[in-house]
């Protein structure tokens, strides 16, 4: 096996972090699932991190900075570092997100800027 990448197998579970299990060095990516009518039990905020979310099943609400979001399977949504943000499942469907959080104003070459070709 080469040293050049790690997989891993993602099982069912309420929420499963990636940074340790694929030993991540320039983010951090959770997989989350909420029953119908459940939500995360905190509003929270981040000093550095921006969050990417793309909805993967289900339907539910975001509440960021008060404001609520509709979110639906198909969803991407970036929320800022600083805004207070919480997460619901619908009372009729359950929610299965995906979280990608990394360092928000930090990436300086993406898609074909960083690949070479060989």
């Amino acid at each position: 096996m080469s040293n050049n990448y790690k997989k891993v197998n993602v099982q069912e579970d309420a929420r499963v972090e990636l940074h340790d299990a694929l030993g991540l060095t320039g983010a951090e990516i959770s997989i989350n699932a909420l029953p119908a009518g459940a939500s995360v039990p905190f509003v929270h905020a981040h000093k550095q991190n921006e969050e990417i979310y793309g909805i993967l099943e289900g339907e539910g609400n975001a509440m960021i900075d008060g404001e609520i979001i509709t979110l639906t399977a198909g969803d991407w949504l970036r929320i800022s570092p600083s805004a207070k943000r919480q997460f619901f499942a619908s009372r009729k469907s359950p929610i299965k997100y995906i979280c990608i959080q990394v360092k928000a104003n930090s990436l300086e070459q993406y898609t074909a800027t960083d690949a070479e070709i060989f």
